[in-house]
C-alpha cells in the first residue's frame, strides 16, 4: 500500500515543532533557511541534526561547506522565519535588519533567538529524498529567555494557553483600605482573622502600623522598607516579607536577614506592566530571580493595564523568572480586573494578590475565586469563608462593595 503524498503531507502538518533558521556559509556569502526537521541527537558527544531536502540550493551549500548554524525562533519573528521561508516578495538580503553574527564555524547565528548551535558536519546519511546532516555543537548560547515560535498545520503560533490546576489568593490591600475608611481596629482584627483562618495570607503589618492577628504565620505577610524592621515583623508572627524593590543592595540584605528568621520573601516590581517599562521589568525579574526571592510580584500599580499588556509581559516574565513563581496584584478598572486576571491565569500565573470586598479599586479577593470556580480551577481557599467575610465588611462599612460577586451564592 503507498500513501498520497497529500494526505501524507496533512498527517505530518499535524505535529506541532519549532522553528528554526538553518543557516551556512560559502565563499560568496551567508544562506539560511527557515526548516522545522531538526532534532537533538547525543549530549555527549554533542550532536544535533537537520534534514534537507537535497533538491533544495542550502542543501548544495552545507554538502559543500560542511559547517552549519541552527537558530531558534522565538515568538515574535514570525517575519524572520517567513523571510527565510521565502515567503516575503521582494526581500533581496534575508539577513538585513536582523542581529546576525559568526561564531566558531563561519555560519551565521540569529544573536536574540530563543537559542543557537554552531556545528560542524560528522555524518551525512540518505534519508529519501532528504539528507541527514548531523553536526558536532561547537558553541551555543541561549541569549534570550522568551517563549518559542511554534508551526502547526502550516501555520504559525505560539505555545497554547493551559490553565492552571489551582489558584492561591493573598490580601494586601485590606490593611491599608480599612485605615482609608477609617474602620475600628477590633473589627479589622476579626476581618484580618477570618481571612487567614480560611488560608488567605493577608498583609497585616506595614511601615504604617499592624494588626495583631493570629494564625499560621504563612497567612500573615509584613511590608518591610529596611532590614532594621525584619526582627520585628517576624516576631510580630509574619511568616512572609514584602518588599518593594529599590535598591538592590537594600533588596539582598532584607533577603539575608529574612533567611535568619525563616521567613519567605516576595519582592514587588511596580507599575510593572506599563509597555514602555517592559524591558527594565524583565530585567529586574531576572535580578530577583538570582537574588533567591521566593516569590516575585507584579503590582499593576497606578497605571491601567489591559490584557494584551498583561499577556506581552507575563509571556516573557514566567519563563525567565522560572523556577520562582509570579504573583500578581491587579486592579478592577473599566471592568478589566477579571479579564486581565484570566490572561495572566492562561499566562502561567497561579498566585493573586487582592483586596477584601475590592475595596479602593482593587480586584476583589472573592472575585478572583468566583473566576477559578467558574474556569474548574482549584482554589486554595474556600470561597464561601471570603464571601462571608465580604458580608461583614459591607456591614462594618454601612454599604455596598466594590466587589462584582460577593452577593452570588457559593
Amino acid at each position: 500500500m503507498t500513501i498520497d503524498h497529500d494526505t501524507f503531507r496533512s498527517v505530518l502538518a499535524q505535529w506541532p515543532s519549532g522553528v528554526s533558521v538553518v543557516t551556512t556559509v560559502v565563499p560568496d556569502g551567508w544562506h539560511g533557511m527557515t526548516a522545522s526537521s531538526f532534532s537533538s541527537v547525543s549530549i555527549d558527544p554533542p550532536l544535533i541534526l537537520v534534514c534537507l531536502n537535497r533538491r533544495i540550493h542550502t542543501h548544495r551549500l552545507i554538502e559543500t561547506s560542511g559547517v552549519f548554524a541552527v537558530s531558534i525562533l522565538a515568538k515574535d519573528q514570525t517575519m524572520i522565519g517567513r523571510r527565510f521561508a521565502g515567503q516575503e516578495a521582494g526581500v533581496t538580503d534575508r539577513f538585513a535588519g536582523s542581529p546576525w553574527q559568526t561564531r566558531v564555524t563561519g555560519a551565521p547565528v540569529l544573536t536574540d533567538a530563543v537559542g543557537w548551535m554552531d556545528c560542524r558536519v560528522v555524518h551525512a546519511h540518505e534519508g529519501g529524498d532528504h539528507t541527514i546532516f548531523v553536526g558536532h555543537v561547537m558553541a551555543a548560547s541561549t541569549e534570550r529567555v522568551v517563549a518559542p515560535l511554534l508551526f502547526h498545520s502550516r501555520a504559525w503560533g505560539q505555545l497554547a494557553d493551559v490553565l492552571p490546576e489551582e489558584v492561591t489568593v493573598a490580601d494586601s490591600g485590606l490593611l491599608p483600605a480599612l485605615r482609608s475608611h477609617v474602620v475600628a481596629e477590633d473589627a479589622a482584627v476579626e476581618l484580618a482573622t477570618a481571612l487567614r483562618a480560611a488560608g488567605v495570607r493577608v498583609r497585616v503589618r506595614d511601615p504604617h502600623g499592624g494588626l495583631v492577628t493570629t494564625g499560621d504565620p504563612a497567612t500573615a505577610a509584613a511590608l518591610v522598607d529596611s532590614p532594621d524592621e525584619v526582627a520585628d515583623a517576624a516576631l510580630g508572627g509574619a511568616g512572609v516579607l514584602e518588599v518593594a524593590v529599590g535598591d538592590p543592595l537594600v533588596t539582598k540584605r532584607i533577603l539575608d536577614e529574612a533567611r535568619r528568621y525563616d521567613m519567605r520573601v516576595t519582592a514587588w516590581l511596580p507599575d510593572a506592566f506599563v509597555p514602555d517599562r517592559a524591558s527594565a521589568v524583565l530585567e529586574a525579574v531576572d535580578a530577583l530571580a538570582g537574588l533567591g526571592c521566593d516569590e516575585i510580584g507584579l503590582d499593576e500599580g497606578v497605571h491601567a493595564a489591559s490584557p494584551r499588556q498583561v499577556r506581552a509581559l507575563l509571556q516573557d516574565a514566567t519563563v525567565r523568572a522560572r523556577p520562582v513563581p509570579l504573583r500578581v496584584r491587579l486592579r478592577d478598572r473599566h471592568g478589566l480586573g477579571l479579564v486581565n486576571a484570566l490572561t495572566a491565569m492562561k499566562s502561567g500565573v497561579r498566585h493573586f494578590d487582592a483586596t477584601l470586598g475590592g475595596l479602593d479599586g482593587a480586584l476583589a479577593c472573592e472575585d478572583v475565586l468566583f473566576l477559578a470556580d467558574r474556569l474548574g480551577v482549584a482554589c486554595g481557599s474556600p470561597r464561601a469563608a471570603l464571601v462571608g467575610a465580604a458580608v461583614s465588611l459591607e456591614q462594618h462599612l454601612g454599604g455596598a462593595l466594590p466587589g462584582r460577586t460577593y452577593r452570588v451564592l457559593p
